[in-house]
């Protein structure tokens, strides 16, 4: 495949998406950085959060740094801004742009057979292609309640082992299925087409260009500086959150960092430092069925508007974190919430941040529950 063609096809299967007109970035007015930190306050108390953390970047800048309650219950370590907390489903985005990039250096062609790319990857009856996990569009199934994986995977390829056998879900492209599996598989595809273990592609090519150095794979048997404990509620008990290896699931949702860099590599994203403009048009695009239904999912990132504003956004949902990332890109506004409490519900919190560094005059889209990554 050749780079021109590689980027003739971005757009491929797009929807409504227009590239957004840059508009003046906004000047959050006074009071705003304490309202939102009574925001963060608020949602902890109601919520019963051990630590949260929180970082707003306005217009290629980190405008807001917040640290709340305690990253580690048993020791008394506080949160801070540069706590390292899992990012669960928010690899996703992560992972695509990786994708993405071997898209636009002539490597990766969205629609080939994910077959003819990972031979691992055993023939099912129908092909199915790396546009079509981008979107959530593969067939690919998702958790089926399995307990969570203690065992070590060397590579994304030696993780497909977790479903690889397991039959489709229906023909790709016929329906819209949530799948962090789905993202395992594309983890696979970077490595094979990148030709480097996938910790290090991401370390290259998001890590350093985006200054953020704790993005990383969440090894849970290296040393991280800072790292998050985790917990879950049951009852009126906090107890701590269930082992978990994420080696297997580093595209889908095994990857960490702090709330600061997790903010960077979104500013990064907005500013062309990642990936080109019309790359970022077409990860922004809302994909449609074979059927032509349009649905809230771009390529790794929700789709949405505020008004006649794009936001996009991604949470995230696992053992031991409950996360967001949403972005405003007219404005240039990235607002990070990561916490280290299972099962908390971060979007309208985020979208209440966002409101308060970007007015708008329409009123949010509807909330979204958190997909379990």
């Amino acid at each position: 495949m050749t780079p021109g063609r590689s980027l003739s096809i971005l757009l491929v299967a797009s929807a409504t998406f227009v590239a957004p007109v840059p508009a003046q970035e906004p000047a959050p007015g006074p009071g705003w950085a304490a309202a939102v930190e009574a925001e963060l306050a608020a949602q902890q108390r109601q919520d019963r959060i051990p630590g949260l953390s929180c970082v707003v970047a306005v217009g290629g800048q980190l405008a807001l740094r917040v640290g709340l309650g305690l990253a580690d219950v048993e020791n008394d370590v506080p949160a801070s801004p540069q706590t390292v907390y899992r990012l669960a489903s928010i690899s996703k985005p992560i992972t695509s742009v990786l994708a993405m990039q071997l898209v636009e250096q002539g490597k990766l062609d969205l629609d080939a057979d994910v077959h003819t790319l990972v031979p691992a990857w055993p023939q099912k009856p129908w092909p199915v292609t790396t546009r079509q996990l981008l979107a959530h569009l593969g067939g690919v199934r998702h958790y089926l309640r399995e307990a969570e994986s203690t065992v070590h995977h060397a590579t994304q390829t030696a993780g497909l082992a977790c479903f690889a056998a397991d039959p489709l879900l229906h023909e790709p492209g016929s329906k819209r299925h949530y799948s962090t599996y789905g993202y395992n598989l594309v983890a696979a595809v970077v490595e094979a087409q990148g030709g480097q273990p996938f910790a290090q592609v991401l370390r290259e090519r998001i890590a350093l260009p985006a200054a953020a150095p704790t993005l990383q794979d969440d090894d849970v048997r290296r040393i991280v500086r800072g790292r998050a404990q985790g917990y879950v509620r049951v009852g009126d008990t906090l107890q701590n959150s269930e082992l978990m290896d994420a080696s297997y699931k580093l595209g889908g949702g095994g990857l960490c960092a702090s709330a600061e860099d997790l903010a960077r590599f979104g500013v990064a994203l907005l500013d062309g430092k990642l990936v080109a403009a019309a790359t970022l048009q077409a990860m922004a695009t809302r994909q449609r069925t074979m059927a032509g239904e349009e649905i809230d999912y771009g390529l790794g990132l929700r789709v949405d508007r505020v008004g006649d504003r794009p936001l996009w956004w991604h949470s995230g949902a696992q053992s031991r974190v409950s996360t967001m990332l949403l972005l405003l890109p007219q404005e240039r506004v990235v607002v990070v919430v990561l916490c280290n409490l299972e099962k908390v519900r971060l979007q309208p919190l985020a979208r209440r941040i966002a409101e308060l560094v970007a007015p708008s005059p329409a009123a949010g889209a509807g909330e979204k529950p958190p997909e379990v990554g």
